[in-house]
């Protein structure tokens, strides 16, 4: 895999996503993911996730793994990085690393499981029902192989 090829997503940790100690709770890694994977599709793709869905694609999350690093802090700047870890015309998996941006340290890795389906949630090849974003994340699947 070829970490290169990842899309960036820039925010700060707000202090509703901290615990007493300032430190921040590890579900919310998993709304910042989300976050990397959407605005991924809409950078690559040119299409929005809310796109994606009027063309009637779901993609639900099949699975989730987290490894933390080093805790990320009230006020730090974060960045989430978001490539694709493996690509079929059913499934697909995203990989993401989360750094703070002062230090460049790596705080959180992971990954998201997902399979595309319809609203009734019934696996759909993505590259049957919108063959054009099919394409899209085959490229850059493919950037990540070499």
């Amino acid at each position: 895999m070829n970490p290169a090829f990842y899309h960036t997503y820039h925010l700060r940790v707000r202090y509703s996503e901290t615990d007493q100690m300032q430190i921040v709770y590890h579900t919310n890694y998993l709304t910042w993911f989300e976050l990397g994977r959407t605005e991924y599709i809409r950078e690559i793709a040119g299409m929005s996730y809310k796109g994606v869905e009027e063309r009637g694609v779901l993609l639900p999350v099949t699975g989730a793994t987290l490894s933390f690093h080093s805790p990320a802090r009230y006020d730090d700047e974060i960045e989430v990085r978001t490539f694709i870890e493996h690509l079929t015309p059913i499934r697909m998996n995203f990989g993401y690393e989360i750094y703070r941006i002062s230090d460049c340290k790596l705080l959180v890795s992971g990954k998201t499981e997902h399979v595309f389906t319809t609203p009734q949630i019934k696996p759909v090849r993505l590259s049957k029902v919108i063959p054009e974003l099919y394409a899209c994340l085959q490229i850059e699947y493919e950037k990540c192989l070499k």
